[in-house]
């Protein structure tokens, strides 16, 4: 008999970040108000699903976004290190246009190598653990559902890795909005269809 099951995964909701910074993996980085709301809706959506298993980085931002969806379903929050977010020389920089960071001749070495990237995490080694992680979610909801929180870019790699895409990529252009969920589909260990939806709105 083949497995049918969907693994979901979900970007976190926003982020009280009064300062504008790079978070990436530093601590104590929280959902404010409005991603709490993002979280509770989509859970919401998530409520009648056949979700058997929940799974979020290690980041107090993606713990706080399954917690609803975890509860509704009467489930623990299980922790996997390879949802984290991806690591960034600019973490704890401002790095929007305008910025000082960005502006700082200083920096220009580590922006030199955009396919790489020159700045972080290899986009290589964010597939392979994003897709390792997805595959565990996957054997542990066999047959039913789960869902993954994870970050943006992370979330975005692993949809470019699992379609063949090239992985780099501009960041405008991903499609991986706050608290959007891209759902893999499998008839067993094969992908056979996914989906993307803003169940939260935007």
């Amino acid at each position: 008999m083949t497995d049918k099951t969907i693994v979901h995964v979900m970007r976190h909701g926003e982020v009280h970040n009064p300062d504008k910074i790079l978070y990436g993996r530093k601590p104590d980085f929280h959902l404010s108000d409005r991603g709490r709301a993002q979280a509770e809706a989509v859970a919401g959506w998530l409520a009648e699903r056949d979700i058997v298993y929940v799974v979020a980085s290690p980041l107090e931002r993606a713990q706080e976004t399954a917690t609803p969806i975890a509860a509704r379903h009467g489930l623990a929050i299980d922790t996997d290190h390879e949802l984290i977010e991806s690591e960034n020389v600019f973490e704890g920089q401002r790095v929007s246009p305008g910025d000082g960071a960005l502006r700082d001749p200083r920096n220009w070495w580590h922006l030199r190598d955009p396919k790489t990237p020159s700045w972080g995490e290899p986009y290589k080694h964010i597939a392979a653990r994003m897709t390792a992680a997805m595959d565990r979610a996957r054997v542990k909801g066999a047959g039913h559902e789960a869902v993954c929180v994870s970050h943006q870019l992370p979330v975005e790699t692993l949809r470019r890795a699992m379609l063949g895409k090239n992985l780099h990529h501009f960041p405008t252009r991903r499609m991986c909005n706050l608290a959007s969920v891209t759902s893999f589909y499998f008839h067993d260990d094969e992908m056979v269809g996914w989906g993307y939806a803003e169940l939260a709105g935007q």
